[in-house]
């Protein structure tokens, strides 16, 4: 097998503002996997420094490392291959969705397909509200409430939340969901208190309220709102670890489609819950998420899944974004992204 490696660099409409930073700019790795009968398979590997600790050197470096064990690997062989070479999951997660890329095309069905025959042909996404201030959140969520979205997701531990959440429950109304979100801004008696009082809006979900899995477990023992992991379920063991009412599951994070699915598997034995989100991937990587929602979807309904994200890159194009809070799964073989 050959494997090639592009670097891309996907630039935002506007900077994009996280607890971690601001971003500019998106840089990837496209990989191209030639399997031995010469059908091509595509992947992306998306690690973000400053949310992951990865640097896309390190992950460069593994590809590259990848490249000289898959030349003389058996196609079956070669994640497995790869996971011994160098166990990073955000370079593992591009041989992985090439692989998966490549087991569609040879069959002439979409991934989804492959993870179950029962796959959605579409799932629900969120509406992400960014902004600090009452006004503009208002205005966002009235936005995406006129855009057909059935939940939203406001960041908290920043500013005048309940102001905030006050004036997004006003602007969507009872319908729609609220979801918030903390970055494990909060510690646990902060946690338990900004919960407590947030709870009277609605909350669907808090996602990492708190870091880590004795403290997401001890803020759920103190609160009515349910939790979701969501940085805390790249610990070992974490997403099987029962401690929050929902996973939040990532592509880059987990190693892959594979990775998604063994953490889905152990999240749902253990009593979560999952969804999946998206680190800002580029096409190839969401295209992988919403194949992997699709298929879980099987196993009985989930939330909606934060992967509208697209929309957020100066050109996101015209496939894979969000209608009516939906995004609908690739039809073609593959994951459906050239």
């Amino acid at each position: 097998m050959r494997l090639g490696v592009e670097p891309v660099v996907l630039r935002f409409r506007a900077p994009v503002r996280a607890a971690w930073g601001v971003l500019e700019e998106r840089e990837l790795l496209r990989v191209r996997l030639e399997a031995g009968d010469g059908l091509v398979g595509l992947g992306e590997a998306a690690p973000l420094e400053p949310y992951d600790g990865v640097a896309l050197a390190a992950v460069r470096a593994a590809l590259d490392a990848y490249a000289e064990v898959l030349a003389d690997c058996a196609e079956e062989d070669a994640l497995e291959a790869c996971r011994t070479e160098r166990d990073l999951p955000q370079a593992l997660a591009a041989v992985d969705l090439a692989l998966w890329d490549l087991a569609g095309r040879r069959s002439g069905r979409p991934v989804a397909q492959l993870i179950s025959v029962e796959a959605a042909r579409s799932i629900p996404v969120n509406a992400t509200i960014g902004a600090e201030d009452r006004a503009a959140a208002s205005a966002s969520a009235a936005a995406a409430a006129q855009a057909d979205f059935d939940t939203v997701k406001v960041k908290v531990g920043v500013g005048d939340d309940a102001g905030r959440l006050a004036a997004v429950r006003a602007a969507v109304g009872p319908r729609v969901a609220i979801r918030v979100d903390a970055n494990g801004a909060w510690g646990i008696d902060e946690a338990i208190a900004a919960l407590d009082a947030l709870a009277p809006v609605g909350i669907e979900l808090a996602e990492e309220p708190v870091h880590g899995v004795e403290p997401l477990r001890a803020v759920r023992a103190e609160v009515d709102v349910p939790l979701a992991m969501d940085e805390t379920a790249a610990e070992a063991g974490a997403a099987g670890s029962g401690a929050t009412d929902a996973v939040c599951l990532k592509i880059a994070r987990c190693g892959g489609i594979t990775g998604v699915l063994h953490d889905a598997a152990q999240a749902r034995i253990a009593g979560s819950s999952v969804y999946l989100a998206s680190t800002f991937d580029g096409p190839l990587g969401i295209a992988a998420a919403v194949h992997t929602a699709a298929g879980l979807t099987a196993g009985g309904p989930l939330p909606a899944h934060g992967l509208a994200t697209l929309d957020l890159f100066a050109e996101p194009g015209e496939r894979l974004r969000a209608v009516r809070g939906a995004i609908r799964v690739p039809a073609e073989p593959g994951l459906g992204v050239g």
